[in-house]
C-alpha cells in the first residue's frame, strides 16, 4: 500500500465520520471533531510561531535590535495569561488597548467604509439599474428611520426597502448554501475519484 493511498484512506475515514452526524451524534463524529480541533490548534500554534513570533519578535527585536517593539510584544503575550486564574486579569490590558485602537481606527476609516459608498451612489440616473439602486438605497435608509410611523404612502415606500433587504439577504444565504454544496461536492469527488477509482479500481 502506497503512502498516497494510505493518506487517502485516512481522509476518507474521517470524512465518513463527519458525515455520520447526518444520522445522529455518535462517537465516530465526536472523535473526528476533536481530531480536527486538535490538529487546527497545533497547526495554528506552529503557524503563529513561524509567521508572527519569528519575523516580528525574534528577528526584529533580537537580531535587528529594535527594542521599542518589546512593549507591544509583551502586551501581545499578556493575552496568553487569559488561561491563568490568578493572572488572568492582566489580559484585560491588551484588550483595552486593542479596543482603543479599534475605536480610533473606525473614525479614520470612514472614508473607505462610508464616503466611497456614498460617492458610488451619487451617479447620474441614466439607466433602469441605476434608478433601481437609487430607489433601493433611499427606501432601505428610510426603513431604519423610526422617528416617523410607517403608515400611508410613506409606509408603502418604506416597505419597498424591506423587500430590497429580503432579496439581499436571500442572495447572501444562497451564496452561502452554494459554498457549502461546493464543499460537499469536493468531498464526494475525493471519495469517488481519489479513494475508490484511483485507489482500488486503478
Amino acid at each position: 500500500m502506497s503512502f498516497e493511498l494510505f493518506s487517502n484512506l485516512v481522509g476518507a475515514f474521517f470524512t465518513l465520520c463527519i458525515f455520520s452526524f447526518l444520522y445522529k451524534d455518535n462517537p465516530f463524529y465526536q472523535a473526528a471533531e476533536q481530531m480536527l480541533v486538535g490538529i487546527s490548534l497545533g497547526y495554528g500554534l506552529v503557524y503563529t510561531y513561524n509567521r508572527v513570533f519569528v519575523p516580528y519578535v525574534w528577528q526584529t527585536i533580537i537580531i535587528k535590535h529594535q527594542f521599542v517593539l518589546i512593549i507591544p510584544a509583551i502586551m501581545g503575550m499578556l493575552y496568553l495569561l487569559r488561561f491563568s486564574r490568578k493572572l488572568g486579569w492582566l489580559s484585560r490590558y491588551p484588550i483595552a488597548f486593542s479596543m482603543m485602537g479599534v475605536g480610533m481606527g473606525v473614525p479614520m476609516g470612514i472614508h473607505a467604509s462610508i464616503l466611497v459608498q456614498m460617492r458610488q451612489a451619487m451617479v447620474p440616473i441614466e439607466t433602469v439599474n441605476l434608478f433601481l439602486i437609487f430607489v433601493g438605497t433611499i427606501a432601505v435608509l428610510l426603513y431604519f428611520f423610526f422617528s416617523k410611523a410607517h403608515t400611508g404612502i410613506y409606509g408603502k415606500f418604506v416597505g419597498i426597502g424591506k423587500w430590497y433587504m429580503m432579496i439581499g439577504f436571500g442572495a447572501s444565504f444562497g451564496l452561502t448554501v452554494m459554498a457549502r454544496i461546493s464543499l460537499l461536492i469536493g468531498r464526494i469527488q475525493f471519495l469517488v475519484n481519489d479513494v475508490v477509482i484511483n485507489g482500488f479500481l486503478k
